[in-house]
């Protein structure tokens, strides 16, 4: 689809850089330098022009981009609008309130698509932060604190004059204030502003506007953030344009409202009495771009509709920037007109596991959904049992959302508290893999009851035999972290006279008819296979009444199961792979430390990485806050063939413990 350029500044510079990858094509430039006009439109094989009337004249592109200096925004908008063109505009929509809304009717009444910047709600850090939000990890949100910390634009910016007229509100306090709303519903009042004429006397310009304004914002859904938007404060200060919100279990941090992408500590959640741990994506991210906003809004005109719900969320943003300066200047605490945001903003969003992220490749339509990586909470460290609640809630607090639990860690209990603790996500974000230990393979559902009971929980996501072998039952494994560690020992692990593992005669077909009765009970949404062969998992996919939707087995590069991953993988079963980076002198392969070197990687990530390219869910574990967040950001990587292939190199069939 064609579109129309009016500004040929810096900012359309950076709208014209998404061009060249995507579905627009830019048709003319309109700009009173007619030497920027024609620059720009040089560079796209446009036509350029000085005049916006002469341009819509001549220029039949159905979308206009509204690149002009703030003050203009209203007036260009208006006329493109009345000229019968869809309209994108950059932010501010306007600069009051009674504009923002003849803009919106007017629109209206011409039947065309209205839409505004920024598109910062859309891009990936702010919705990770959205996720953090609609899990239920703080609670009620009581308070918050926004900044829009501009700086000197005189030190930074070519063309500083629109933003010393508008001043730090309509330029900067638009970023963090579209996301709030985004997250929040409108703002129903202002309660309380002050504002605040700090310059320097050696600036040349003068701001036309108060150069320092705070607000206190009280939205219609309950939280209260305070705003802070400043040219006096630098925007290399401590706070940017961030957003820290504090809820009665968690408070979470938004580092920069405006980015385009996400970093690692991009956002980071603190529950109650925890110090901050960073959320890191766990998909691959795309950056959102300048140009995003206007290309939905051109897709959804191709299809024959005529959005202008960006339109109405920009101009309840002016009005609170309206009602803001008029608070400062000495009326009362000011009521904020909604513009319907409050009906355009979505109900609270499903975060079951990998609902909004994209489908693996090796998943089809009978696969299970999971998350891209779990959290091993074993107790075990070699010959060693390690506490591991502490761990367990830093990767529930840096968004894991798969645990890999057993009956036999003993620690089902702990981990039930830390469920039920505030600040854990809602129990439908999460994914919880249970597992029933050999000795009571004859006593599946017995099992299984005691560790809802333990973990607080009416079903498991997924529960599977630990192992394929049936032991002696020794009764229920019931807390055996709090057990000596000989007592433990001789309950999870019976031996006979000889000295041998007492074992039972109960076939694996027979354990899994056994485990198919929690699932038939409604106990387990699905049921699994930990620790077998492909011969096995054919076995039960012969005698079972219900198929295995997940296999959990050790899986590394020296111990790829490339068979078994295959064979499951076409027969829609999940694989999941333990002790992904515990293969002794695996993470001090060269090959792992060349990958690791060519992508800014560690071989850690590396591995991981290799195991979500390759549809497997690794679930790695460590005691170490740094390792947790940092494997959990490996899993937002992908490796090409070429990497890939140079892993299979490692592949040791003699591998063993």
């Amino acid at each position: 689809m064609n579109c129309l350029f009016v500004g040929a500044g810096a900012v359309a510079d950076r709208y014209a850089a998404g061009l060249a990858d995507g579905p627009l094509t830019l048709a003319g430039v309109c700009d009173t330098d007619a030497d920027r006009a024609e620059a720009l439109a040089a560079s796209h094989e446009a036509a350029a022009y000085v005049d916006i009337d002469d341009a819509l004249a001549a220029c039949g592109a159905p979308v206009v981009v509204n690149l002009t200096s703030h003050g203009a925004h209203a007036t260009v908008t208006r006329r493109a609008l009345a000229a019968d063109r869809h309209v994108y505009s950059e932010k501010p929509l306007a600069l009051d309130a009674d504009t923002a809304t003849d803009l919106l009717a007017l629109a209206a009444d011409r039947d065309r698509a209205l839409g505004c910047a920024p598109v910062a709600p859309r891009c990936p850090a702010q919705r990770l932060a959205g996720r953090a939000v609609a899990d239920g990890r703080l609670g009620r949100v009581g308070l918050g604190y926004a900044y829009a910390h501009v700086g000197r634009v005189t030190e930074w910016h070519q063309s500083p004059d629109g933003f010393l007229s508008v001043g730090p509100l309509y330029d900067g306090a638009v970023y963090p204030l579209t996301v709030l709303v985004a997250l929040f519903g409108p703002v129903e009042r202002v309660r309380a502003a002050d504002a605040l004429d700090v310059w320097p006397a050696r600036e040349a310009a003068t701001p036309e506007a108060p150069t320092h304004v705070e607000a206190t914002l009280e939205f219609a859904s309950g939280p209260v953030v305070r705003l802070t938007a400043s040219f006096y404060a630098p925007h290399r200060s401590r706070e940017f344009y961030g957003v820290e919100l504090h809820g009665d279990d968690g408070s979470l941090r938004l580092r920069d409202a405006g980015t385009l992408d996400a970093a690692v500590d991009s956002v980071s959640f603190g529950r109650q009495g925890r110090e901050y741990t960073p959320m890191p994506a766990q998909q691959p991210t795309r950056a959102g771009t300048y140009l995003d906003g206007v290309e939905r809004l051109a897709a959804a005109v191709a299809d024959g509709r005529r959005p202008r719900a960006t339109a109405r969320r920009g101009a309840h943003v002016v009005a609170i920037c309206d009602a803001v300066e008029r608070v400062a200047a000495g009326a009362d605490p000011a009521p904020v007109p909604d513009f319907g945001t409050a009906a355009d903003r979505p109900a609270k969003p499903s975060v079951r596991p990998r609902q909004d992220g994209p489908r693996s490749p090796f998943e089809d339509d009978r696969s299970l959904r999971l998350p891209p990586i779990g959290f091993g909470c074993s107790r075990y460290r070699g010959d060693e049992y390690v506490g591991r609640v502490e761990s367990i809630a830093t990767a529930l607090d840096a968004g894991y959302r798969l645990l890999d639990t057993a009956e036999l860690y003993g620690n089902e209990h702990r981990i039930g508290d830390l469920l039920a603790a505030p600040g854990t996500p809602d129990r439908d974000s999460l994914f919880l893999f249970g597992k029933v230990w050999n000795t009571n393979h004859g006593h599946v559902a017995e099992a299984c009851a005691g560790s809802r009971a333990e973990l607080g929980i009416e079903t498991f996501d997924c529960y599977a035999l630990h192992w394929p072998d049936s032991w002696a039952y020794q009764g229920p494994l019931e807390r055996l972290a709090e057990k000596p560690v000989p007592e433990q020992e001789a309950i999870a692990f019976p031996e006979d006279e000889t000295g041998e593992i007492e074992t039972v005669e109960l076939s694996l077909a027979d354990s899994w008819a056994n485990l198919e009765t929690v699932h038939d009970r409604g106990w387990a949404r699905t049921l699994g296979l930990c620790n077998v062969t492909r011969e096995q998992v054919e076995a039960v996919l012969e005698a079972g009444s219900v198929k295995p939707a997940v296999v959990q087995v050790e899986r590394h590069p020296y111990q790829p199961r490339t068979e078994l991953v295959e064979f499951c993988h076409e027969r829609g079963i999940r694989v999941i792979a333990h002790s992904p980076l515990s293969a002794p002198g695996l993470l001090d392969e060269p090959v792992l430390d060349e990958i690791a070197a060519d992508r800014g990687l560690s071989p850690a990530a590396v591995v991981i990485a290799w195991n979500v390219t390759e549809g497997v869910v690794p679930i790695p574990s460590s005691n170490d806050e740094a390792h947790v967040v940092a494997n959990l950001a490996a899993a937002g990587e992908r490796l090409d063939p070429e990497a890939r292939a140079r892993i299979a190199t490692l592949e040791d069939p003699e591998f063993s413990r």
